[in-house]
């Protein structure tokens, strides 16, 4: 079965890891990482569930004052993701082209604000905020495309004397690009509003495509899809993280948005499946859980040499939610008994968190921690609340108890291979028996 997957299906799944756009999109969410973890410690410092801390700091200010503190920080980072993405991701991809990616990605987010609504002060917070990711991802790939073919257009090229700054030459190199382009995506727009009625764009895709699509993705079934694949690519060498990122980036931050504003009007957070969700439940210790493998080594494998070793130069990283020291140490990638409670781990903690959350035991995710938070931490600060950290302590107890007995198998056959080659290194240092001469009666 390995050697069919490791010919058959390994070579598609890297090729579709190492897809040009696929990577820009992946690339552009993770420039803009900072800044969707400092807007998440924004919800933390205005929300933090501490009766003593918001007491004090509401006898020092009025809560709507001190509460302006993390609304600034959240509008200066999730208030204008769409914006950043369409910068971001053109960028990126125009790189990949080798083209002018600062040019491309001033283009796209033109491009981009074309598609945007403006009201009384501007643009819309659904333009600039979450809502319009899909739409920015879309024109940011759309418009890179166009622009980097036009620029390769040497009648579109318009060169300076020698002497001007190379500033000016690009800029100039990209005006006539820019314009066809930008020309483009306010041509289709002018056609959506006048032929079909549709004045708000940005809004209506948001009301008929995303929140449906974030909706179907906001199941059990769709959670342990996400848990299934990166762990199953994994076992085969691929990172899995790596391709399901860009999905897992396009339902994340609209997810988290959501959640912040049904919890601030004093409802129930819609949306239990995000990335903090998977960080704090599902991959800790990295993909796999692999935080309750290195614990199970610990118990039951003190004995075998390769495991022993490798789990105590694994723990360190582990803890960080590091895991290539396991993966291709132990081995886990190919390897027929790890790769089966590699895989079942995340499933069955996604199913056990999942129904927790959606029973209300434990809040949803509501923020962005890094991804290096330790386990159990990273739990309390994602929910906001004790119980994510006890919930992460539970799953990775359940966890230890399904690598055990993968662990006890492993160790019986390395047992069965050292006796082996003990066996075999006996037999080559016996002397080998003289060979006896035949007497012979004269």
């Amino acid at each position: 079965m390995f050697r069919f997957l490791e010919e058959k299906f390994v070579p598609v799944a890297a090729r579709v890891g190492s897809q040009r756009h696929l990577v820009a999109i992946r690339d552009g969410f993770i420039t803009i990482m900072p800044l969707t973890i400092v807007g998440s410690l924004a919800v933390l410092i205005n929300n933090l569930p501490i009766d003593f801390y918001q007491n004090a700091l509401d006898s020092i200010w009025k809560h709507e004052t001190w509460t302006q503190f993390g609304g600034n920080i959240w509008n200066a980072t999730f208030n204008i993701l769409s914006l950043l993405l369409a910068f971001t991701i053109a960028y990126n991809l125009a790189k990949g082209y080798n083209k002018d990616g600062l040019s491309a990605g001033v283009i796209s987010l033109s491009s981009y604000l074309t598609f945007g609504t403006f009201g009384e002060g501007g643009l819309t917070g659904l333009t600039t905020g979450t809502g319009g990711i899909f739409i920015a991802i879309i024109v940011a790939l759309l418009s890179t495309e166009l622009f980097c073919r036009l620029a390769g257009n040497r009648k579109l090229l318009i060169k300076m004397p020698d002497g001007v700054p190379p500033a000016v030459s690009k800029s100039f190199a990209a005006l006539l690009p820019a314009i066809i382009t930008i020309g483009i995506f306010a041509f289709v727009r002018t056609i959506i509003t006048a032929g079909f009625g549709i004045p708000d764009i940005v809004g209506s895709f948001y009301s008929t495509i995303q929140e449906p699509f974030m909706g179907l993705t906001n199941t059990w079934v769709a959670a342990l899809i996400l848990a299934f694949i990166p762990a199953f690519l994994w076992t085969l060498g691929v990172h899995g993280a790596n391709i399901i990122e860009p999905f897992m980036q396009t339902i994340n931050s609209a997810a988290i948005q959501e959640n912040v504003n049904a919890i601030s009007a004093g409802n129930v957070a819609p949306y239990i499946v995000n990335k903090p969700f998977f960080d704090a439940f599902v991959n800790m210790g990295g993909s796999g859980t692999t935080i309750a493998l290195i614990i199970a080594i610990f118990i039951f494998a003190r004995k075998n040499k390769q495991y022993n070793t490798v789990g105590k130069l694994s723990a360190a990283p582990g803890l960080f939610n590091i895991n290539e020291p396991l993966l291709f140490g132990l081995p886990i990638v190919l390897n027929p008994i790890l790769f089966i409670p590699f895989i079942l781990t995340p499933m069955v903690n996604v199913t056990i968190a999942f129904f927790v959350t959606k029973w209300g035991w434990v809040p949803a995710a509501t923020v962005v921690a890094p991804w290096t938070t330790p386990p159990i931490i990273n739990g309390f600060l994602v929910t906001q609340s004790w119980t994510g950290a006890v919930l992460s302590l539970v799953l990775i107890i359940v966890s230890v108890c399904i690598y055990l007995p993968f662990i006890a198998m492993a160790n019986r056959i390395a047992k069965q291979e050292q006796k082996h080659e003990l066996k075999e290194e006996t037999q080559a240092l016996q002397p080998e028996k003289a060979t006896e001469i035949p007497k012979v009666e004269v």
